[in-house]
């Protein structure tokens, strides 16, 4: 048997639509491999009702298709689906390091991301990398069809979570087909003010990268009370507020000494807009990590 962790991820954080992503140290998804004549799923944790076991519709399957690799496979569910926090990418990252390593593939990580983001085509239709690349190789990714960049980050987040469901397929559905070129030259500005403060470790640069004129107006009007908490998180010291990849979650970037501040902020906000909510106190983390076999 083999074990992975892989953590939740951010993708977008505003500026970088379907390209930038950050790892969380929390929360995370763990999964245990065994191999098998065919492929099996068994889920367990949040959300695990919600999730099909059958192979063919479930990420997993799919990776373990991609890599000839059956198996019986086990996840243990810490990230809730449609939270906007890399559910399935967390479980399509550790079945693809897990059955590598179960099978003896001799693949890299960075191989490991086109594989890993086949699972993620399951459930969006399209075989995405911006969540699967920092749920495999951790920190700041930058995934274009040229590959994958990744800067080992350490900027404090909080990452708020409320009990709204948001699909990545209707999530995608209401990203505007244009944008004009002042709305083009304003997000890439950001996008490169955000690169900047991950390389430099600045959360100040961060937050202020991380506003974005085109895919988060359109996504925030998903999410019951986003105004709120994002005017809450910003009046309570977090230096950006933006949706967390497909939403509904809520990403804030703040300084260390503010993230408790931040999050009770944010849940508060929520609350008035009756919506329960729960907020991770986290940072940028490390990608999936195999810790038994």
């Amino acid at each position: 048997m083999v074990t992975v962790r892989a953590p939740a991820t951010s993708a977008n954080l505003g500026s970088g639509f379907d390209v930038f992503g950050v790892a969380l140290d929390r929360p995370a998804d763990i999964v245990h491999v065994e191999r098998a004549d065919r492929t099996t799923i068994e889920v367990t944790g949040v959300g695990s009702q919600y999730i099909p076991t059958d192979p063919d519709r479930n990420v997993v399957g799919a990776v373990a298709e991609a890599l000839d690799a059956p198996a019986h496979i086990r996840i243990d569910k810490g990230v809730r689906p449609s939270s906007g926090l890399g559910s399935s990418a967390a479980s399509s990252a550790a079945a693809a390091l897990a059955l590598n390593e179960l099978y003896d593939r001799g693949l890299s990580r960075e191989e490991l991301v086109p594989v890993a983001a086949e699972g993620e085509a399951v459930v969006s239709g399209e075989a995405h990398a911006d969540n699967v690349a920092p749920a495999l190789l951790g920190g700041f990714t930058v995934a274009t069809d040229e590959g994958v960049t990744t800067v080992d980050a350490d900027i404090p987040l909080v990452a708020c979570l409320p009990e709204i469901a948001v699909s990545t397929r209707d999530a995608r559905r209401v990203v505007p087909s244009d944008a004009s070129i002042e709305d083009m030259v304003h997000t890439v500005g950001r996008a490169a003010t955000l690169a900047v403060g991950m390389c430099r470790r600045d959360a100040d640069l961060v937050g202020a990268g991380m506003d974005d004129r085109v895919v988060t107006p359109a996504r925030a009007e998903l999410i019951n009370g986003y105004h709120e908490v994002r005017e809450a998180a910003l009046d309570a010291g977090a230096t950006g507020v933006t949706v967390s990849g497909a939403g509904p979650s809520v990403l804030g970037v703040c300084q260390a000494a503010d993230r408790t501040r931040v999050a009770g902020a944010m849940l508060e906000a929520f609350d008035e807009a009756d919506v329960d909510a729960r907020a991770y106190k986290t940072r940028v983390g490390r990608g999936a990590e195999v810790f038994e076999s």
